[in-house]
């Protein structure tokens, strides 16, 4: 009789934490996927530091961890979206390779020979950058035109693609290395002085959580006028709270690293600045192509929540038969995602030759693969209709932290893809079990 007790006294109270998870959930309105995502993330961080004996979770790894994620995350955002319309791009990685090198070809060579700009002239890479985009543009617009309007499957297209734009970088030099890339240009890349130092990272850090409390009160606000449910204002308050946390602690990492020795002796000649006995102390502060990834989630979040365009292709994801008689213009609206998709390779290919201040042929090498497993990893499902901008990002994060984690451990290149792979399948393999408990 006793045990009987114990066991349903343990049952009630085991219901009760869980009817209080669920009511905190709904409260809150936190995506579950999301949710088990960022865990996983959490998981993965303290097992690699721990592994790597504390060098993961370090000021200068998370921050190099930041610029390695930006190419990938801006490419993973544009990959939501094809991938929603029940498409594929295979050839991200070929388009960023051979844009890349033609913006490095524009600097180096055309710009300068043709032109007549020289190196360091402030035009040279606002020209590179446009002739980039407009590539970009090209290829998006060549691709998704013979997806939409020719009807060839986006699988073949972008198969060829893959090919094409990656012999076609070879091409534009012949396979030789174009560098080295203008200095205005390389700021794109991070590193010392592609970064906005300790202050104004307070600063963006500060706006971006009062921008955090105004989206909050705004969306309290709408709801209330359309008399939609309003969450409990010690929900708003936490998620708010947690927020601005997570973004003031990104903050003090990005200050909390360093610029290296050498290049502070060098900066403090040049000032005529003394170096005091322990060192000369000057942060990175957040790195520029992570402002650039950072606003390329915000402008496609925007897109795809609050236009009509992100609209139809979530509707043409869900059913393209529906939305075709329902009146949408389903070919024009494909051709639009893969035209956006080229720019975001643009803006990728920047960051990454920006990087390595040139642009070589090998720049965007099976970037394609760690696009789409970063998009399907943050919950987009290869059946369409359903995935977030910020799902993805988070995903490209995880992969680059598995990644960098395992180079600090010293595994080999081919077991890292192997790992690559499998967290693909099992990504895969968890979408198709969440979709049918759904």
């Amino acid at each position: 009789m006793t045990d009987t007790t114990s066991t349903s006294q343990a049952d009630t109270a085991r219901a009760s934490e869980l009817g209080a998870v669920a009511r905190f959930l709904k409260a809150t309105e936190i995506d579950t996927r999301m949710l088990g995502m960022v865990g996983a993330l959490v998981v993965i961080w303290v097992g690699l530091h721990v592994l790597s004996g504390g060098l993961f979770l370090t000021p200068r790894n998370l921050w190099n961890l930041s610029v390695q994620t930006s190419a990938v995350a801006i490419m993973a955002s544009g990959m939501v979206l094809v991938i929603v319309m029940r498409n594929i791009d295979l050839s991200v990685g070929s388009a960023e390779g051979v844009i890349g090198m033609v913006m490095g070809f524009a600097q180096v060579h055309f710009l300068v020979r043709f032109v007549g700009l020289e190196l360091g002239n402030p035009w040279i890479w606002v020209l590179a950058l446009a002739i980039g985009l407009a590539l970009g543009l090209l290829i998006g617009a060549f691709q998704g035109f013979v997806i939409a309007y020719l009807e060839v499957p986006a699988f073949i297209v972008t198969l060829g693609g893959l090919l094409v734009w990656r012999g076609a970088a070879w091409w534009v030099t012949s396979g030789q290395t174009v560098a080295p890339l203008d200095a205005t240009f390389q700021l794109m890349g991070g590193g010392p002085a592609g970064s906005i130092g300790a202050t104004w990272s307070w600063a963006v850090g500060i706006v971006a959580c009062l921008a955090v409390v105004f989206a909050l009160f705004n969306g309290r606000r709408q709801r209330k006028r359309f008399r939609f449910p309003l969450r409990p204002i010690w929900a708003e308050t936490l998620m708010g709270a947690v927020t601005c946390a997570i973004i003031l602690g990104a903050v003090w990492v990005a200050n909390s690293y360093p610029w290296p020795v050498g290049i502070v002796k060098r900066y403090a000649e040049a000032n005529n600045i003394t170096i005091p006995e322990g060192g000369l102390f000057i942060a990175h502060g957040i790195a520029i192509p992570v402002l650039m990834a950072v606003m390329v989630g915000i402008v496609m979040t925007f897109i795809t929540n609050r236009t009509r365009f992100g609209r139809y292709v979530f509707a043409i994801g869900g059913n393209p038969e529906a939305a075709n008689l329902a009146g949408i213009n389903t070919r024009w609206v494909t051709m639009k995602v893969f035209m956006i998709m080229g720019v975001l390779a643009t803006i990728a290919a920047a960051i990454s030759s920006a990087r390595l201040n040139s642009a070589t042929n090998a720049l965007g090498t099976l970037d394609e693969l760690l696009v789409i497993a970063a998009a399907v990893i943050g919950g987009t499902s290869l059946a369409g209709g359903s995935g977030t901008v910020i799902g993805a990002m988070l995903g490209a994060l995880l992969m680059q932290s598995l990644q960098s984690g395992m180079v600090l451990l010293g595994v080999d290149s081919p077991l890292q893809s192997i790992v690559v792979g499998a967290v693909l399948v099992i990504a895969v393999f968890l979408d198709t079990v969440y979709r049918k408990r759904v």
